[in-house]
């Protein structure tokens, strides 16, 4: 696959953050994806936060698998570590890579497909490990690159492009990522860059495996009037649970949050997740809450979106093996040997 790399030249009036580098410094390589694709908009909105986090991309890792969506980790962050691995298999390299390094952010970008599909299960055992990884899946409910067939995310008897109606219901990831334990569960729309940002932003300082099933729209094969994943119908239908905002350590909290109760999340780094509930009963601490808003809001015909759920004391992968702080492929071969008198108490155990 040919990719397209984007001229370098930058305007001199371009804002910089505090590592001097302008949004542009955020980019990929030009996007080959359909115009129009909510994948694009995804990865703008990644390169959005990466910019206003003041992220190195040298410590980043991006992983993916085979799908329009798994084409996307080209079109952001350049200068990051990068692996394509093979379809649905991107979660177990997560995993590995993570054990491996864990000083690096890993962000996972998947599809419907990718994930509830072929992948499903190396998705389940990713959330239930706690990996600590960013893990998007940009959901628009149809296999784009083999011609518009339903993905296990569509919705029962919504039609495709064709007219033909799918008879299955719908994989929910969002719930299914709150019933097995993931720490951060969040639903957004790829055309909604107000709410999608803090939520990524959230998610990159988040300890432990945060979900973001962002709905977005395929506009070749999904987007027509019938379907449940185009654009007018997630535009009509969406049901923000609250207003996110993102608060890096060390910035003031400016926003009015005078109109609606608000929930401030303290995410291990310092920084703030911060809630203005437009429902005053909903708590995005509560599992069993979470979940039954999303059913609930699913049998109205509707799409809950926002911060669905968070749990900020969930041990991650490396603290559930109990591994040791320095990133285990940087360990010298006198760490990692432990001795001959270990070697022999070891082996006398095994008597």
């Amino acid at each position: 696959m040919t990719y397209i790399q984007k001229p370098i030249n930058h305007h001199p009036n371009l804002k910089k953050n505090k590592l001097g580098l302008t949004r542009r410094d955020y980019e990929g390589a030009v996007s080959s994806l359909c115009a129009g694709c909510g994948h694009d908009s995804i990865s703008a909105a990644i390169i959005d936060a990466c910019f206003e986090l003041n992220i190195e991309a040298y410590k980043v890792a991006k992983l993916s698998g085979i799908g329009c969506s798994s084409k996307a980790p080209a079109y952001f962050l350049n200068d990051s570590h990068g692996f394509n691995s093979v379809h649905g298999r991107m979660p177990s390299i997560a995993t590995g890579a993570s054990c491996a390094n864990d000083d690096l952010l890993y962000i996972g970008v998947s599809g419907d497909g990718d994930s509830a599909s072929i992948g499903m299960g190396q998705f389940v055992h990713a959330i239930r490990r706690q990996v600590d990884m960013t893990y998007i899946v940009e959901n628009n409910g149809t296999y784009g690159l083999t011609k518009g067939q339903f993905s296990a995310t569509n919705d029962k008897d919504s039609p495709n492009k064709y007219g033909e109606e799918n008879p299955f219901p719908p994989v929910d990831l969002a719930a299914l990522a709150i019933q097995l334990g993931a720490s951060y569960v969040a639903r957004s729309f790829s055309g909604d860059r107000e709410q999608l940002v803090p939520l990524i932003m959230g998610a990159f300082q988040h300890k432990g495996f945060a979900l973001l099933d962002i709905i977005s729209p395929c506009v070749t094969f999904n987007n027509h009037d019938a379907s449940t994943k185009s654009y007018d119908h997630i535009r009509e239908h969406n049901d923000a649970l609250g207003k996110v905002d993102f608060v890096p350590l060390g910035r003031e909290i400016t926003a009015n949050y005078e109109e609606g109760e608000t929930v401030e999340v303290n995410l291990h780094d310092g920084s703030k997740m911060s809630l203005e509930k437009l429902d005053s009963s909903y708590d995005p601490t509560d599992a069993n809450l979470a979940l039954n808003t999303v059913r609930e809001k699913n049998d109205e015909g509707k799409v809950a979106t926002g911060l669905l759920y968070i749990d900020t004391k969930a041990p991650d992968l490396y603290e559930t093996l109990n591994a040791i702080d320095k990133p285990l492929n940087t360990l010298n071969e006198k760490e990692l040997c432990p001795g001959s008198d270990k070697l022999k108490t070891i082996n006398e155990g095994l008597n």
